[in-house]
C-alpha cells in the first residue's frame, strides 16, 4: 500500500471520527443530562413511593379504602379478589390481571434471556394502566386499584379475547376488551364507556401508562447505551437517548410512546392519537436492581359527548425487528436504530443494500458467523475500485518521491514557492494528491451502517459463532478480576484480531509511505488500531469479526495489488507521458494559480523593499 502523506491524514480522521462517535455513544450525552439532573431530582422526590424500583406494598388501610371504593362500584362484591387470567398465541403469552383490568406478566415465548431464562418483558408493580373515574360525590378513584369482573372469550379466526367489566348500581361501566391476534406481539386494547359524561370529568381521559425495561442482555451498560424513549408526534419520528434520566411534552398530538430496550420495545398506541402527553424516565445507577429503565407517561385523550365512548388502543410487547415492526405501517420501524445523529443518512445504505443481503445470505447458511464473512466479502468487492484508486495513487506519489525531494532542496525554507511547484508537478504528472485520503474517507459511511447494524440486528441474538457464544454481545476468552479504564474488564479476542490486524496494515504502509522522514508521520498509522483496542472490547463480536476478516482481506489484496496488478515500471513511463501533455487548466485551477503568482510577486516586492530600507 503506497501510504502517501494524504492517506495517513485520512486513517487519522477515520480514527478521530471514531473515537468521537463511540465516546459520544458511551457517555450518552452527559451535558444534557447534567443540564436535566436538577429537574429530575426535583421529579424522583416528588414520585410517589409505590412508583419506585424498590416498591412497598400497599398498606392494610389503603386496601380497606380501595375496598370500600370498588364495592360501591361494583354490584358484584365478590370479586374484589385478585384472579389472573392468560391470553398467549404463537410468540406471546400475558397474564392479566382483574386488578385494573390490565396485563401484569408478559413473556415472550421466542426469546430467552442471556443466561437462557425465560425473557419475562413485563413484571412487577411498577407496571401499569390507569385513569382516574368519578366513584361518588368529589370522589375518584385509580382504575388500577379496582377489581373488574373478567370475562374470557374466544372470538375464531386465530384471535382470542378477554373484557374485563367495572360496572356500578346506577349502570354505568367500563370495559376493557382485549384482543390478541395469532401470531401477533401488537395486542387489541378498547376501553368503552356508558356513562362517559358521569365517570369521566369533562370528558377528558388522562391515562397513566407505566413501563419497566428489564435487563435482558449480558452487559448492562451497553444495554442501556442501545436503548432510548421512542415516538411520533405530529406525524414525525423522534426519538431521546436515556442517559441518567430526563422528560418530554408532547404539546401536539401524539400516535405512540415506546420504551425501547437494544433488541425489545414496550409501546402504547392510540389509533385516534393522544391529544397531548409527556413523559418522564428514570435509570437506575445501581446495576444490581437489573433495570435499564422506568418510564411514565401520562396521556390526554378528548372524548366524544354524550354517554358512549370507546377508546381504541393498542399495546405492544415484543422484538424490535424491523420486519415486524414495518408490518404495522406506522412508523413503529424506526426504533430499530441503523442510522442516527450525524450519520442518520447510513440508514438508507442499511435499509436499502445491507440489510436484504444480510436476510439473503442468512436463509441460505446456517452459521451466521459465514454469513458475515460473505458479507464482508461482497462488501470489499463493491468498494474494490476506491481501494485499488488508492493504493495507485500511493504508488505515483511514491516514484514522485525524487522530484519532490528536488523540490525540496531547490526551495528550502520558502515553503509557498515549493507548494506551487508540487501542485504544477502533480498536475503535469497527472496525479491527485488527495488520491489516498478520499477512498479511505469514502469508507467511514460504511463502517458506521455496519456499525449500528449490528448493534440493532436481533438476527444475531444468541447466535454463536467459534468461541463467541452471542455475535451481538462481546467475546470474552477471559474475565478479568479487576476493571482497566477505557477498556473493560474482559478479553475479546476478536477485538486481539482486528486490533492485530490494523496493526499490521499499518506497519506494511510505513514500510510504503513515499515520505517517512518525518517521525510524527511515523507514529500515526499506530493510533487507530490502538484506539481501536478500547472502543471494540466491549462492541459486538459480530462487528470485531466483520472487522478482522475486512482487514485480513485488505492484508491479501495490499501484497497482490503491489505485487501483481500494479507495474510500477508502467505508470512512471505513464507519469513521464502525462508530463509532456499540455497542461489543460480549469477556470478555477487558472484562479487558484493567479491568486499563488500575486502572492509570490507581493511576497518578492516585499523583500526588495525591506533590502531597500536597510
Amino acid at each position: 500500500m503506497g501510504m502517501d502523506r494524504n492517506t495517513i491524514i485520512g486513517f487519522v480522521l477515520l480514527a478521530v471520527l471514531f473515537f468521537g462517535y463511540f465516546y459520544y455513544t458511551r457517555q450518552g450525552q452527559l451535558v444534557l443530562e447534567k443540564n436535566k439532573q436538577h429537574i429530575q431530582d426535583s421529579i424522583n422526590r416528588l414520585k410517589p413511593k409505590t412508583d419506585s424500583i424498590i416498591a412497598k406494598p400497599d398498606s392494610a388501610k389503603k386496601d380497606s379504602t380501595v375496598k370500600q371504593i370498588s364495592s360501591a362500584f361494583q354490584q358484584d362484591s365478590a370479586t374484589n379478589t385478585e384472579q389472573l387470567i392468560t391470553l398467549e398465541n404463537q410468540v406471546i403469552k400475558i397474564v392479566f390481571t382483574n386488578k385494573g383490568g390490565q396485563p401484569k406478566i408478559v413473556e415472550l415465548k421466542k426469546f430467552k434471556t442471556f443466561d437462557g431464562k425465560p425473557l419475562i418483558l413485563e413484571n412487577g408493580s411498577f407496571n401499569k394502566i390507569s385513569y382516574p373515574i368519578n366513584t361518588g360525590i368529589n370522589q375518584t378513584a385509580q382504575t388500577a386499584d379496582l377489581f373488574f369482573k373478567p370475562q374470557q372469550v374466544a372470538t375464531g379466526s386465530g384471535k382470542n379475547a378477554i373484557t374485563f367489566t367495572l360496572q356500578n348500581a346506577e349502570g354505568q361501566s367500563i370495559e376493557h376488551q382485549y384482543t390478541l391476534p395469532d401470531s401477533s406481539y401488537m395486542l387489541d386494547f378498547n376501553v368503552v364507556f356508558n356513562g362517559a359524561d358521569k365517570l369521566i370529568t369533562q370528558n377528558k381521559l388522562n391515562l397513566t401508562w407505566q413501563a419497566q425495561a428489564p435487563q435482558v442482555e449480558k452487559d448492562i451498560q451497553h444495554e442501556n447505551q442501545q436503548s432510548h424513549i421512542a415516538y411520533v408526534k405530529d406525524g414525525d419520528y423522534d426519538f431521546e437517548n436515556l442517559g441518567s434520566g430526563g422528560d418530554k411534552k408532547f404539546d401536539k398530538p401524539v400516535e405512540w410512546i415506546t420504551l425501547k430496550q437494544q433488541f425489545f420495545a414496550t409501546a402504547i398506541l392510540a389509533k385516534n392519537k393522544f391529544e397531548s402527553a409527556e413523559i418522564q424516565w428514570t435509570v437506575p445507577s445501581d446495576t444490581n436492581l437489573h433495570v435499564i429503565a422506568q418510564a411514565t407517561s401520562n396521556c390526554r385523550i378528548n372524548l366524544p359527548t354524550g354517554s358512549v365512548a370507546n377508546v381504541p388502543l393498542q399495546l405492544f410487547y415484543g422484538p424490535s425487528d424491523y420486519k415486524i415492526l414495518k408490518s404495522y405501517g406506522n412508523q413503529m420501524h424506526n426504533i430499530v436504530p441503523l442510522g442516527s445523529g450525524v450519520f442518520a443518512f447510513v440508514k438508507y445504505i442499511n435499509r436499502g443494500f445491507i440489510m436484504p443481503v444480510f436476510n439473503y445470505l442468512g436463509s441460505k447458511f446456517a452459521s451466521y458467523g459465514l454469513v458475515i464473512a460473505l458479507l464482508t466479502i461482497i462488501i470489499r468487492l463493491l468498494i474494490s475500485p476506491l481501494t485499488y484508486q488508492s493504493y495507485l495513487s500511493g504508488a505515483k506519489m511514491k516514484l514522485l518521491k525524487p522530484e519532490i525531494d528536488a523540490l525540496k532542496l531547490k526551495f528550502g525554507d520558502d515553503k509557498q514557492a515549493f507548494g506551487m511547484e508540487q501542485m504544477k508537478l502533480f498536475k503535469s504528472a497527472g496525479v491527485n494528491p488527495l488520491g489516498g485520503c478520499i477512498p479511505a474517507l469514502l469508507q467511514i459511511p460504511i463502517f458506521f451502517a455496519l456499525y449500528n447494524f449490528f448493534n440493532s440486528n436481533i438476527a444475531l441474538r444468541g447466535q454463536s459463532f467459534w468461541w463467541a457464544k452471542d455475535l451481538s454481545a462481546y467475546d470474552s476468552i477471559y474475565d478479568l478480576p479487576f476493571h482497566i479504564p477505557l477498556y473493560g474488564s474482559h478479553i475479546s479476542l476478536f477485538t486481539i484480531f482486528a486490533v492485530v490486524t490494523s496493526l499490521l496494515i499499518s506497519l506494511y504502509g510505513m514500510a510504503n509511505m513515499q515520505d517517512n522522514s518525518n517521525p510524527v508521520m511515523k507514529y500515526m498509522p499506530f493510533i487507530f488500531p490502538v484506539i481501536l483496542l478500547g472502543v471494540f472490547n466491549a462492541q459486538p463480536a459480530a462487528l470485531t469479526w466483520y472487522y478482522t476478516v475486512s482487514n485480513a482481506i485488505t492484508l491479501v489484496i495490499q501484497f497482490v495489488i503491489q505485487k501483481y496488478i500494479i507495474n510500477h515500471e508502467k505508470i512512471l513511463a505513464q507519469l513521464e507521458a502525462n508530463k509532456k501533455k499540455p497542461a489543460v487548466k480549469s477556470k478555477w485551477q487558472e484562479r487558484i494559480a493567479a491568486m499563488q503568482e500575486n502572492n509570490q510577486k507581493l511576497q518578492t516586492m516585499k523583500q526588495k523593499t525591506n533590502k531597500g530600507k536597510r
